[in-house]
């Protein structure tokens, strides 16, 4: 986000077991993006002890399961801004949808996602990511609709 949109002064990633790649990963985007150099910064703390604020865009790239719903909630219980990309959804922990008559349970999911979003006073905005950068590729962006 932050190599998209120069103006945010800073960025946390936070998840509480990096990979052991993820050392290299950022030496990496630092060499090739310098800009970024500083703006960074890795917390290996749960999301759940995460402080968000409402100036905040709280951003979950596959967050899996019911993680997508915490990112979402958390964000608007905290007003922020948010966009998920929704991965390995638990069907059988979400139960049935109203809507799976119509549509696969993943989407359904996913749809219920942006309803409730919009319930809570959000402008919602879904969008697609190509499906040859990830199969899981549906993009749930929202906003405080007073913003």
């Amino acid at each position: 986000m932050l190599l998209l949109d120069d103006s945010s002064p800073h960025a946390v990633v936070v998840d509480p077991a990096p990979p052991p790649s993820a050392a290299t990963i950022a030496r990496v985007l630092i060499e090739t993006w310098p800009r970024l150099a500083g703006r960074v910064t890795f917390d290996a703390t749960r999301p759940d002890d995460v402080t968000i604020d409402v100036n905040d865009l709280v951003v979950s790239c596959h967050a899996c399961g019911a993680l997508t719903d915490r990112v979402i909630s958390r964000a608007a219980d905290a007003g922020a801004r948010v966009a998920v990309v929704p991965c390995c959804h638990d069907l059988a922990r979400a139960g049935a949808s109203e809507l799976s008559g119509w549509v696969d349970g993943a989407l359904a999911m996913d749809i219920e996602r942006a309803v409730r979003l919009r319930a809570r006073g959000y402008d919602v905005w879904t969008q697609a990511i190509p499906a040859a950068i990830t199969p899981k590729n549906r993009l749930l962006m929202g906003q405080p609709a007073s913003r």
